[in-house]
C-alpha cells in the first residue's frame, strides 16, 4: 500500500534549493464591489480591495500569511487554504469550531502553510459564516519544481468561476433561507455569474487598469501556442459548465492531481472544484472566440424567470477581429472525472472501516427545514474539535467529548476507510474533506437500481482510481464510494461545499488518530488567547469541560421531528378535537332554538348605536388617547 504522505514526498527535494519566503498581510474588511456593473454591494475583500489577491508561490516556498481582522464589527474571521494537507500543523486549517476559534476584531492570527509536498491548482477562502459568499476567495497556485506538463505548454492562466448575490448573504439566510417560511429548504439563487482571469499572481485588467470581469475579461491568445488553464469554481452555490467556442480541451490536472491527458469538449466543475486544462490557439484564424460559462440550472431548486444562465468572456486573437457566433445551450452530461487516471500511481486502498452517511433534507423539531447525515444536523461546538482531541487524553478516542451534534467518528492511525455518501436529497452536491485527497472508487446514479451501470458493484483492485478533495455525489439516490488512509492525525471536516447547505448542517468530523495528534501537534499560544476572547475554553470537551458526559451548555438540537404520538402532537389534536366540538354544539344549539329573537336583537343594536353616538361625541379612539394624555 502506498500512503498518499509518501508518494509526494518525494517530490519536496527538488524544490528546495529554490525555496523562498512568501509572506502576506491580509487585513480582513468591507468594501462595495460592483463586478457585474449592476448594483454596489458590499463585498468582503483584502486590504480595501476586491477581488483579494490570488496568492502564487513555488513548491519549497515558506508560504506566511498575516490575517487581521478589520471587519469593524464584533464579527469573527478565519481563512482556509483549501486542499491543504497541513500535516503535523492541522490547527491551521482555518475551520473555527474545527481547528480554531474565529480571528477575534482587531487581532490578528498568522497562518503557515506548508508546500513542500502538494502542487497544483487550490483556492483559499473564508471560513466563517457568509463571508466567502459575499467575496472572501481567491486563487492558490503552487508551481510544482518538476511540472509532469511543463514541455507541453507555452503560457499559462487562472480562470475563476463564481457566483454572485446582490444582497448580503447572512441576510439571505436570516430572512430568506434558515426560516420557517422556506419549509422545502429552496436555496436562494445566485443574482450572476462571474469569471475573471489571473496571470502570474495578479488579475488581468480593462483598458483602465481594473480588473476585468465577465463580457469585459479577455484571454489573450496568441495564434500556434498551448496554453494551461487552471479553472477554479469559487462559488458558493452554483455548478457550471465551461468550455472555449472552437478550441479543443485536454486535462492535465484535476483537485491537485495530476492525470493523463484526457480529451473534454467542455468541463462541469462543481462548487471547489479545480481543473487544468490544455488548450491549443488556432495557426490561423480571423475571428475571436467565446469563453462559455453556464449556470448548470439543474442545481436550483427554482430558476427565476430573469436569471441568466448563459454567459461568455472572450479569447482574443487581436483586438479588431470580429467575434465567431456564439453556439447555442444544450443539455450536457457531467464530466467523468473517475475514469481519468493519475500519473503517479496508486492502487485501490483495501479499507478496514467503513462509513456510511445518508444524506438527507427535513423540516426538524424548530420547523426549520435543515440538512443532516444519518439525522444528525452538525452544529458547531463551543470549544474547536482538535482542541477538545488534544486535551482529553485517553477520553478523545470516545466520540461522546465532541458533542452530539458533530456527528464525530473517530479513527485510528493508519485505518484504510471507505467512506460512502448516498444522497437522498434531489440535487447533486459536492463534498470536501479537509486534510486529505481520497480516492473515488464507486460511483453510482441510483443505489436501488438493479441495473449495473446506475449502481455498479464497489469492487476493490481498481489499478489506478482518480484522487481529489471534492467529489459530486449524483441525486436522488445516487452515490459515491471514496477510500482514504488515516495518516494525518488531527481533526478534519467532512462537509458539503455549498455555502448554503454548510449552514444547515451538513457536515461531520473524523477525529483522526488522537494519541499521534496529542504527540505531534502543539496549539500555538495565539489560538488559546483568541478562545479566550469569545469566552470559550481552549480546553475540554465541546462544552469546554474536562468530562466525557457533562455536555452542559454544548449545543443540543435540533432534532428531526418525531413520527407518532408525542406530547405536542397530542396536545395538538386534543385542541382540534376540542375545537370540533365546540363547534358542533354551537350547531346544536342554533338548530333547537339556540338564537336571538326579534326583542334580543333590537336591544343589542340600540346599545351599538349608543356606543357609536357617545364615541362620536368624544372625538373618536385618536382623539380620545389625545385627550387623556393632555389631562
Amino acid at each position: 500500500m502506498v500512503y498518499t504522505s509518501k508518494i509526494l514526498a518525494a517530490l519536496s527535494v527538488a524544490g528546495a534549493a529554490n525555496a523562498a519566503l512568501v509572506e502576506k498581510w491580509y487585513n480582513i474588511n468591507r468594501m462595495t464591489a460592483n463586478p457585474d456593473g449592476l448594483f454596489d454591494k458590499v463585498a468582503v475583500g483584502v486590504n480595501g480591495t476586491w477581488p483579494p489577491p490570488p496568492l502564487d508561490v513555488h513548491q519549497g516556498d515558506t508560504v506566511r500569511i498575516h490575517v487581521t481582522n478589520d471587519l469593524g464589527t464584533n464579527e469573527g474571521t478565519s481563512v482556509h487554504h483549501h486542499g491543504m494537507f497541513f500535516n503535523k500543523t492541522g490547527y491551521y486549517d482555518g475551520a473555527p469550531g474545527v481547528t480554531q476559534c474565529s480571528i477575534p476584531p482587531n487581532q490578528t492570527l498568522t497562518y503557515e502553510i506548508p508546500v513542500d509536498t502538494q502542487t497544483g491548482t487550490y483556492w483559499w477562502h473564508s471560513h466563517n459564516g457568509d463571508q466567502y459568499a459575499d467575496g472572501l476567495r481567491a486563487p492558490f497556485i503552487i508551481h510544482a519544481a518538476n511540472e509532469s506538463y511543463a514541455d507541453s505548454y507555452d503560457d499559462e492562466f487562472t480562470v475563476v468561476l463564481g457566483d454572485w448575490y446582490h444582497d448580503p448573504v447572512a441576510q439571505l439566510n436570516k430572512d430568506v433561507f434558515m426560516t420557517i417560511t422556506n419549509p422545502t429548504g429552496a436555496e436562494p439563487v445566485p443574482d450572476q455569474a462571474l469569471i475573471y482571469f489571473a496571470q502570474n499572481g495578479s488579475y488581468l485588467t480593462d483598458s483602465a487598469g481594473e480588473v476585468a470581469f465577465n463580457d469585459n475579461a479577455t484571454l489573450p491568445f496568441e495564434v500556434g501556442k498551448t496554453y494551461r488553464l487552471r479553472v477554479i469554481n469559487t462559488s458558493s452555490f452554483a455548478m457550471f459548465f465551461f468550455w472555449l467556442e472552437g478550441h479543443d480541451m485536454r486535462v492535465i490536472e484535476v483537485d491537485g492531481t495530476d492525470v493523463e491527458e484526457f480529451p473534454v469538449d467542455y468541463l462541469t466543475v462543481s462548487v471547489a472544484q479545480r481543473y487544468s486544462v490544455l488548450v491549443t490557439a488556432k495557426n490561423v484564424t480571423t475571428n475571436n472566440f467565446a469563453v462559455h460559462y453556464q449556470f448548470d440550472e439543474t442545481m436550483f431548486d427554482v430558476v427565476p424567470d430573469d436569471l441568466k444562465l448563459n454567459y461568455t468572456a472572450t479569447v482574443s486573437y487581436g483586438q479588431d477581429l470580429p467575434f465567431l457566433a456564439v453556439e447555442e445551450q444544450q443539455e450536457r452530461e457531467r464530466t467523468p472525472d473517475h475514469l481519468m487516471s493519475p500519473i503517479a500511481v496508486q492502487e485501490q486502498f483495501t479499507p478496514t472501516r467503513r462509513v456510511e452517511l445518508g444524506v438527507l433534507f427535513d423540516t426538524f423539531d424548530d420547523g426549520i427545514n435543515r440538512a443532516a447525515f444519518n439525522n444528525i444536523t452538525y452544529v458547531m461546538p463551543d470549544t474547536p474539535s482538535l482542541f477538545t482531541q488534544l486535551s482529553m487524553g485517553v477520553d478523545a478516542s470516545n466520540p461522546d467529548p465532541y458533542g452530539p451534534q458533530t456527528h464525530a467518528v473517530v479513527l485510528e492511525k493508519g485505518d484504510v476507510v471507505d467512506l460512502m455518501v448516498v444522497n437522498y436529497d434531489g440535487n447533486a452536491h459536492p463534498f470536501h474533506l479537509h486534510g486529505h485527497q481520497f480516492q473515488i472508487t464507486r460511483v453510482a446514479t441510483n443505489v436501488s437500481s438493479e441495473d449495473a451501470e446506475a449502481n455498479p458493484p464497489h469492487t476493490l483492485g481498481a489499478p489506478n482510481p482518480i484522487r481529489r478533495d471534492v467529489v459530486i455525489v449524483p441525486g436522488d439516490g445516487g452515490a459515491v464510494n471514496m477510500a482514504f488512509v488515516a495518516d494525518n492525525p488531527g481533526t478534519w471536516i467532512f462537509h458539503c461545499h455549498i455555502d448554503w447547505h454548510m449552514t444547515a448542517g451538513l457536515a461531520m468530523v473524523f477525529i483522526e488518530a488522537p494519541s499521534e495528534a496529542q504527540e505531534q501537534l502543539a496549539l500555538p499560544q495565539v489560538m488559546k488567547d483568541q478562545c479566550d476572547y469569545w469566552g470559550i475554553s481552549p480546553t475540554g470537551n465541546a462544552a469546554g469541560k474536562m468530562s466525557v458526559t457533562d455536555l452542559s451548555g454544548a449545543p443540543h438540537g435540533p432534532y428531526p421531528q418525531v413520527a407518532g404520538w408525542h406530547a405536542k402532537g397530542i396536545g395538538a389534536l386534543a385542541g382540534t378535537i376540542l375545537a370540533a366540538l365546540l363547534g358542533m354544539g354551537v350547531v346544536v344549539w342554533y338548530a333547537f332554538g339556540g338564537q336571538l329573537d326579534e326583542d334580543e336583537l333590537n336591544a343589542d343594536v340600540r346599545r351599538e348605536m349608543a356606543a357609536k353616538a357617545e364615541a362620536k361625541k368624544e372625538g373618536g379612539a385618536i382623539k380620545r388617547g389625545i385627550k387623556a394624555l393632555k389631562k
